[in-house]
Order: structure tokens, then C-alpha cells, then sequence
């Protein structure tokens, strides 16, 4: 894809004003005529600024998506770090020719 497919995303400041203009009674297809962004995506950031705001719960804030996002790079992690743990242990019972302990029966 080039750079000319996917432009890269309006300032944060731009959508601000978009929004604040919205909010203060301007339509978004009028906006969109005037300025370049779509109507459907000024609408977009106005939704989304309502749940950041705490307005709207139909999906999740910006800090959620962030968390959501954190926390998947964490858990991927977690799962490479285990199945190099688990390699190794396997490879270190092959090698001394003992089979480790998963879990004491206490």
C-alpha cells in the first residue's frame, strides 16, 4: 500500500476542533465539504470523544483501547516467554535423562 492509499491520520488538534465544532451545533457534512476529512469519520471522532468523556458506552475509551492493547503485547509475550521455558525443560530432560516435576501432589 502506499503512502498516497492510507494518508497518515489528522492531528490530534485538527480532530479537537472538529468535535468542539460539532458539538457547538455545525453539521459534520457540512464540516466535511469545507475541510477534507469524510463526514462518517468527523462523526467518528465525535463518538469516540463521547466515550472518551464518559457520554457514551458503546465501546471503548481511548485509555481502554490503549490497556486492551498493552495488555495484548504482554500476553503474547508471557506465551513466547512460556514456550521457550518449556522447550528448555523438555531439552534439559532429554539431556540428563530425568523428567521434571510439573506440579508437586501436595
Amino acid at each position: 500500500m502506499t503512502n498516497a492509499e492510507n494518508p497518515p491520520p489528522y492531528p490530534p488538534e485538527f480532530r479537537q476542533h472538529m468535535v468542539e465544532l460539532v458539538r457547538s451545533g455545525r453539521d459534520p457534512a457540512d464540516l466535511a465539504r469545507e475541510f477534507e476529512p469524510s463526514a462518517q469519520a468527523i462523526r467518528n471522532w465525535v463518538a469516540q470523544a463521547d466515550r472518551d468523556d464518559g457520554h457514551r458506552s458503546d465501546g471503548l475509551s481511548r485509555s481502554e483501547k490503549e490497556e486492551l492493547a498493552r495488555l495484548r503485547r504482554e500476553n503474547r509475550q508471557l506465551r513466547q516467554e512460556r514456550d521457550i521455558l518449556a522447550k528448555a525443560a523438555a531439552w534439559f530432560a532429554r539431556e540428563t535423562g530425568t523428567i521434571p516435576s510439573g506440579s508437586s501432589s501436595s
